[in-house]
């Protein structure tokens, strides 16, 4: 089952994607609540190229590696990348007169429902929008 998020950052194609790929950016904008944060994030955006980012909880409870390799990449338009445990992603990124459109398409998982999936996944693209918007 494939799931589809979306939002309108407004902020430049090129600032949004440069937001989306820095690491030191994913440090600050991906958390789904402020409960959470990624105190370490690495980034070697080509193909065959992996990713990593470490998300935990502030008060140490819990905590995950979310990491992948990239299997496209089209810069400004188009990352597609699978994850560790095979899952497809595939994130597009769209230029408007209102600014650019982010749209990720992902595979679900086993252990969520589908509608926590979207919650979760919509919360960290909202958190990035509001990140890339305010440093644009």
């Amino acid at each position: 089952m494939d799931i589809t998020i979306e939002t309108l950052v407004k902020a430049p194609l090129a600032r949004v994607w440069s937001a989306w790929n820095d690491p030191r950016a994913i440090e600050r904008w991906n958390a789904a609540s402020p409960d959470w944060h990624t105190p370490r994030a690495s980034v070697d955006l080509r193909e065959g190229g992996r990713f990593s980012t470490r998300m935990e909880a502030r008060d140490g409870s819990e905590g995950f590696d979310f990491e992948g390799i990239y299997t496209r990449v089209e810069p400004q338009r188009l990352i597609e990348y699978t994850m560790n445990d095979q899952r497809r992603v595939r994130v597009e990124f769209q230029a408007s007169a209102g600014g650019t459109t982010v749209r990720e398409t992902f595979d679900a998982d086993d252990t969520y429902t589908p509608e926590q999936q979207r919650e979760g996944w919509q919360a960290i693209l909202d958190s990035f929008a509001r990140y890339a918007e305010a440093n644009a």
